[in-house]
């Protein structure tokens, strides 16, 4: 049987692939959010975690996948107080059936980023 494999790559020069695609499976690398010139710091949670759902969104997109693909994500994020925030957000992007989850609280992500999303689509 032969694997239908390839990866996804915005972000050039990194040891990592934002995606990859292995037979019916994407699995999407942690996305931030930051703005549009790359700084996270200038911008709050609410849009930080509306940017990375975007980040994904855009990398099932190049792999061929949808939003509806989606089995199970991991969210990381800076500051539990900020969760009822990421829901609103999150709610209202993720089609239901809302797939699997897990949400983790972390003492810091990569350039000051408050949020970052990784999800594993199926097709």
């Amino acid at each position: 049987m032969t694997t239908a494999s390839r990866a996804i790559n915005f972000t050039k020069g990194m040891p990592f692939s934002d995606g990859y695609v292995a037979n019916n499976t994407l699995y999407v690398a942690g996305q931030q959010g930051p703005s549009s010139d790359g700084n996270t710091l200038d911008i709050n949670i609410t849009e930080q975690t509306t940017n990375a759902i975007n980040a994904v969104r855009k990398v099932l997109d190049e792999a061929g996948f949808r939003m509806s693909d989606i089995a199970s994500v991991t969210v990381f994020f800076t500051d539990l107080n900020d969760v009822s925030l990421i829901n609103t957000v999150y709610n209202a992007s993720i089609p239901d059936p809302k797939p699997a989850r897990t949400a983790v609280q972390v003492a810091g992500l990569i350039g000051g980023a408050k949020i970052e999303i990784s999800a594993i689509a199926v097709r």
